[in-house]
């Protein structure tokens, strides 16, 4: 889906390797998951810094979080944190109860552990809406509570390390799989704390093997297998798609000639309303929303003073 959107929209398909975790990611898991998208015709455009080796850049990000004090050290051990009295969400995730939030300085003085860091959240809503599942609201407080943002290890947390990725690469759309859309309300929150854009979200079924499990990299033989088999089918709705999309853009087209409306706005447009018909249906204070003033009242004019095309 990211592939053919990308191709038919004029967009740039980005390839990151999300190798955070250094006991899992191997040059050899990193060569099957390039094998198997080569396999499908997957190519890409650009090729990102793996997670690995920007360090830096989330360091950066970190210390912005960190002068507007939302980060704390916390020294508790594995066994305290899974406590059978530890919190816990309503569907039996394990939340962090808060216990080191509030140490004072002398308390963190006299400790000895080496501490990873959380972010503390507050307690609300964050809601917003998925291409695929629909809307969807989290309280951040009673779902997952404060959650790591470093490692003890010093290794910079999956959360904050894919927000900094998607905002310095310019990601407008992240498509990936149902399994981390309860992650997805966090990484809005990091975004809106630290003055990102935020991407639209598509969060697609998973993959499993025959027997219902899913299918990861120590399955190997079970991810070829299938890649084989969907190889034909995948061709097939990708070049589908990507007829359906093109004509759709050319029918779009219309858009190009509106003062102020570059490619990034047109996407953006067609992002929230969908169609052109909706588009110019839109109220004048709902394009604003969007666009910058007079970008909007030109799309708006365009549409009610008889300018459109039929």
């Amino acid at each position: 889906y990211n592939w053919a959107f990308a191709r038919a929209m004029g967009g740039t398909f980005i390839l990151r390797i999300e190798d955070t975790d250094p006991t899992r990611s191997t040059e050899e898991n990193t060569q099957v998951i390039l094998n198997a998208m080569k396999r499908l015709g997957l190519d890409w455009d650009e090729e990102q810094t793996p997670q690995s080796l920007r360090s830096e850049a989330y360091r950066g990000m970190f210390s912005r979080l960190e002068e507007k004090n939302l980060v704390y050290p916390c020294y508790c051990s594995r066994v305290e944190l899974h406590a059978a009295s530890a919190p816990h969400a309503s569907d039996g995730t394990l939340l962090y109860a808060g216990t080191c939030r509030n140490l004072t300085d002398a308390q963190r003085a006299a400790k000895t552990k080496t501490p990873c860091w959380r972010v503390a959240v507050p307690d609300e809503d964050v809601s917003f809406t998925d291409g695929l599942q629909g809307a969807y609201t989290q309280n951040l407080a009673r779902a997952c509570g404060d959650f790591i943002v470093r490692r003890a290890d010093g290794v910079y947390a999956y959360q904050l390390a894919v927000v900094t990725d998607d905002a310095q690469a310019g990601v407008t759309q992240v498509v990936r799989g149902s399994d981390l859309l309860s992650s997805t309300p966090r990484q809005i929150w990091l975004q809106r704390q630290l003055g990102f854009p935020e991407p639209g979200y598509y969060h697609v079924p998973l993959l499993v093997a025959p027997d219902g499990r899913e299918i990861g990299l120590e399955r190997q033989p079970a991810v070829f297998a299938l890649v084989g088999r969907i190889q034909e089918e995948t061709h097939r709705f990708a070049i589908t798609y990507h007829r359906q999309l093109r004509s759709k853009r050319l029918r779009y087209s219309e858009l190009d000639g509106i003062p102020g409306i570059g490619a990034k706005r047109k996407q953006e447009l067609l992002r929230q309303f969908k169609s052109l018909s909706a588009i110019g249906q839109a109220t004048l204070p709902e394009l604003e929303r969007l666009l910058p003033k007079d970008a909007a009242a030109a799309v708006y004019h365009h549409f009610h003073d008889g300018n459109a095309q039929e």
